[in-house]
């Protein structure tokens, strides 16, 4: 008899991924959306489609489906409240799906997601302080305190991509409202900017070659032409990774994690973005501070949320299963 599944769903700032997820965490099938500049309204339809979609691809009953979301969740009231790079805002998120899909729906931020994912069965394994980056359109971040996801007084803690690292910074993307974000500087969007801006002023290196073609300048493309080669595209790796490391060494003195593990799609640069990375973050953090802590790749990439929302899901489940009847005896 197939064993039921859950569906885990990371509809981020710019792309939607979904899968079926079985108890150990294994993937069975994929959908994946484009959904850069929805509306709310055209998003749940999109969303609600995508988990359609996979249900009718897997041969085995489907029990829930959990969301990793870009968004604020006020946990008392269960509304997705506010998200700095999506168009959901002041919805009960999980009822409203519930009601379009037929099925229960648990809900949760985004980061807290993918670091579910990683603690569960992936690079903070055994591990009971990690904190988990994401970088991707924005920063998600997720902070394992004690064994737990850290969300702080009214649900919502773990906003790392809006630490501010220059007071009088640019302005933070959509919503927010701050300047100087660590989110401007060192996420996947922030990779893109500075390739752009190198193969701009350098018209004779891989990058300025490719935006000469006209190619769409992204972080796999600076990727590979940095694992080509490309002394431009490495440059811009190299100095997002020391940004980052910038991020890293504030949260290393803040929480004392024994683990960092970093995330979503800029993650594929490998080596070429963490060892600049642990190089500034070996020069900044308290001495004391900087022998425990391990700074390292996820284990689940761009799928972490995805199957982060699946493990919510699983937990979930079994927080609100009812308690087996006792028998008469007591036993």
């Amino acid at each position: 008899m197939p064993v039921p599944r859950v569906i885990g769903v990371d509809l981020g700032g710019t792309k939607l991924l979904a899968g079926a997820v079985d108890p150990d965490l294994g993937i069975h099938h994929r959908v994946q959306r484009t959904v850069t500049g929805l509306d709310q309204q055209t998003l749940l339809d999109v969303a609600a489609q995508a988990v359609t979609e996979t249900i009718a691809a897997v041969a085995t009953r489907i029990e829930a489906v959990g969301f990793g979301i870009p968004v604020l969740i006020d946990r008392g009231t269960g509304r997705a409240v506010v998200g700095v790079n999506t168009l959901l805002h002041d919805i009960a998120f999980a009822d409203v799906m519930s009601r379009r899909i037929g099925l229960p729906v648990f809900v949760d931020n985004d980061g807290n997601c993918a670091a579910l994912a990683e603690h569960r069965a992936g690079a903070c394994r055994g591990y009971s302080e990690a904190i988990v980056v994401t970088l991707g359109t924005g920063i998600a971040g997720g902070l394992i305190l004690r064994d737990e996801i850290y969300r702080g007084a009214l649900g919502a803690a773990g906003e790392l991509g809006h630490m501010v690292i220059e007071f009088d910074g640019p302005p933070c993307h959509g919503n927010c409202p701050n300047h100087g974000c660590a989110e401007v500087y060192v996420s996947g969007t922030a990779l893109v900017q500075e390739a752009r801006w190198l193969g701009q002023t350098r018209p004779g290196s891989g990058l300025g070659r490719a935006l000469g073609s006209d190619r769409v300048i992204s972080g796999p493309v600076i990727t590979e032409l940095a694992e080509a080669g490309d002394e431009s595209a490495i440059e811009a790796i190299t100095l997002i990774g020391s940004r980052l490391g910038v991020v890293l060494a504030n949260l290393i003195n803040i929480f004392n994690p024994q683990v960092i593990a970093i995330g979503g799609g800029v993650i594929a640069a490998g080596e070429l973005l963490l060892s600049p990375a642990r190089a500034v973050v070996a020069d900044r953090v308290l001495p004391f501070l900087a022998d425990g802590v391990e700074i390292v790749a996820t284990r689940f990439g761009v799928e972490a949320g995805m199957v982060g929302a699946a493990a919510l899901a699983y937990g979930e489940l079994a927080r609100t299963a009812p308690a087996p009847l006792m028998s008469r005896s007591g036993r």
